[in-house]
């Protein structure tokens, strides 16, 4: 993990510096810490279990204080989304810039509490207040909770072998809405005003709790089709699916020309000189799905109004984690660190508007 990097650690660093340093082993953990695993389920007395995740809370006044709120609230309620169950409890810790007026933190906090109220999710506690020498993006931390009847959720590293890979909406919603809404006359100037009409209405996209339940209630109804499924954020698409097959310890192969990309994403991503692919992609989730049950679940997704696509397919773990590209495989290795947050922190520096 070198002093530079920005975003979110490695699998080696992972197994170098976190694990197995985890404190006490109890034997009620069903899914502990894990990378490529967005959330850690406990088994309950009386057939119950409870799933766990935690994520950075976002505060960026130049995107808005309504869509911070948003993120903060939705980001986590996407990791919680890929068991298939929705979030039930919040905490949120947060660690404000000491510039921060009260009125800002009003707007700020009401919009938290109406997105967590929209989804049914009550807010148990926490811990606020402002503090010197805070300069980010990044205003503290929360974590969610959610209670299901024992063997109810999915984990992103309960992928098999044979299982097809579904994608849903398309690649860099967040990472092409938030520059758009950042630097708007940057992107109305070199894109055109269409392109950056179409890319700020993105941004409310970011949910995907409806893919989550919607996969759970496919399994209802079809049985165990839906086997895991993660959510997309820093690395974007590939570089979750490279998450997903190393918690599952999997292979898998993906067809880059299959890649869902929108001409906003596109357009906003070659602006900034991002990969949009490689690009944070919240709103996205990938789908490990039965192959015999794959056509039914694209239906089940469009009828609900989520675009989607199969992209490839969960291999053994001996065939390697492969991409396919110019008629070619080739192994699939994300970036250091996600092209995004260069991006964005360029062009803050450079003064774009």
């Amino acid at each position: 993990m070198k002093n530079n990097e920005t975003g979110k650690i490695t699998d080696e660093d992972f197994k170098n510096l976190i694990y197995p340093f985890c404190g006490t082993t109890r034997k009620e953990v069903k899914v502990g810490p894990g990378f490529g695993t967005d959330i850690s389920i406990i088994d309950l007395p009386n057939g119950f279990e409870m799933a766990l995740t935690s994520d950075p809370l976002s505060y960026i006044p130049s995107l808005g204080l309504e869509e911070s709120a948003w993120l903060s609230v939705h980001l986590m309620a996407n990791d919680m989304a890929t068991t298939g169950i929705a979030p039930h409890y919040a905490q949120f810790i947060l660690n404000l810039p000491n510039h921060v007026s009260e009125a800002d933190f009003q707007t700020y906090w009401q919009h938290i509490h109406t997105f967590c109220q929209t989804i049914g999710v009550a807010i148990t506690g926490g811990h606020t207040g402002r503090f010197k020498g805070i300069d980010s993006t990044i205003a503290g931390g929360g974590t969610m909770i959610a209670v299901a009847e024992k063997g109810k959720m999915l984990c992103s590293r309960f992928a098999q072998p044979g299982n097809d890979i579904v994608v849903t909406k398309q690649a860099a919603l967040i990472a092409t809405s938030i520059l758009a809404r950042s630097f708007p006359n940057t992107v109305k100037n070199k894109c055109g005003t269409e392109v950056f009409q179409q890319a700020i209405e993105l941004f409310y996209q970011t949910s995907s709790l409806k893919e989550g339940l919607t996969a759970a209630a496919f399994n209802e109804n079809e049985g165990p089709a839906v086997t895991a499924m993660h959510d997309v954020t820093e690395g974007g698409i590939l570089g979750a699916l490279y998450e997903m097959a190393v918690a599952s310890q999997c292979g898998l192969e993906v067809n880059a020309d299959l890649l869902p990309i929108g001409d906003a994403a596109k357009s906003v991503c070659a602006l900034f000189n991002i990969a949009p692919f490689y690009s944070v992609g919240a709103g996205s989730m990938i789908i490990a799905v039965k192959p015999d049950k794959t056509a039914g679940l694209l239906r089940k997704l469009n009828e609900e109004g989520i675009s989607a696509t199969k992209v490839g397919s969960f291999t053994s773990i001996e065939k390697g984690i492969q991409i396919h590209d110019h008629g070619t495989f080739s192994p699939l290795i994300p970036p250091p660190t996600d092209p995004y947050w260069a991006a964005f922190f360029d062009g803050l520096t450079k003064g774009l508007t």
